[in-house]
């Protein structure tokens, strides 16, 4: 498939017809430079890229999905929604196979120095804020090999970014931030009842460091897009990934002082 023909499928929410992984030599440099292409697309189109989702970073749920590292892609600002409470709604139109996973969200104040320390991470950062990552996969069943899941943008459907709270309201510095968050927990609920329990250090330790690891990965990605001030970041999911249809409604309770979020899904 060409990058045109990828960008279609996303649109149109339908399914691809094979597997890229089943081309002879599709490895992940191969995928990575179809993303690419496909982010030039989408540029060219009028599309305004907001920041960057990072999946897998939860090392609880790699043997399930057959996945055993973390993948990066785009958010764009026709898939971020912002709210400035603790609840929104998100569409699930032109989604395929969506799924909902619950995540925290940094807000860049700065771009991080190269191979940043975790206090230059913190300096680096403006905001925290628990977030919903719609993924999707345009492959039947969720079943895919590695690069199949970069080329389809990461995974990436929609982000909703819940309250906002400055990230110097919550610790002193990037010690203290990466320990806070390790040790937050969330409970995902569907309809009031609870569905999941995680934890922030299921997330390669804790959300900074993958964020830490985003960074070092971003930069090491031939034609990769650098990561800028007012950039957002979506870490990966602290639980499984669960799906959803439209009139449902969700609710990720996170451990103080972090806030909660709920969405409601419409068509």
């Amino acid at each position: 498939m060409t990058p045109l023909q990828l960008l279609e499928h996303t649109d149109g929410g339908q399914l691809w017809p094979a597997p890229l992984s089943a081309q002879a030599g599709f490895d992940m440099d191969a995928a990575y430079a179809q993303a690419l292409a496909v982010r030039q697309l989408r540029i060219a189109r009028g599309e305004q890229p907001r920041g960057f989702k990072v999946g897998f970073t939860n090392r609880t749920i790699w043997p399930r999905y057959s996945v055993f590292a973390p993948i990066w892609g785009s958010v764009w600002d026709t898939t971020l929604t912002r709210c400035e409470g603790d609840e929104g709604t998100l569409s699930l139109a032109r989604t395929c196979q969506p799924r909902l996973e619950p995540e925290v969200v940094f807000g860049m104040r700065a771009t991080p120095a190269p191979d940043p320390t975790l206090e230059e991470l913190f300096q680096a950062i403006e905001w925290i804020a628990p977030g919903f990552e719609i993924v999707q996969s345009h492959l039947p069943d969720w079943k895919f090999l590695p690069p199949d899941t970069v080329a389809d943008g990461s995974l990436h459907a929609r982000l909703l970014v819940g309250r906002r709270v400055p990230v110097r309201d919550l610790a002193r510095d990037g010690a203290a931030l990466d320990a806070l968050l390790a040790d937050a927990r969330v409970t995902l609920c569907k309809h009031g009842q609870d569905v999941e329990q995680g934890q922030g250090r299921n997330v390669l330790d804790s959300p900074l460091r993958a964020l830490r690891h985003f960074v070092q990965t971003l930069r090491a990605c031939p034609g990769a897009p650098e990561l800028h001030e007012d950039d957002v970041v979506t870490t990966g999911t602290w639980t499984d990934a669960w799906a959803v249809s439209p009139g449902e409604r969700w609710s990720a309770r996170f451990s103080s002082p972090l806030p909660s979020l709920t969405v409601t899904f419409g068509a």
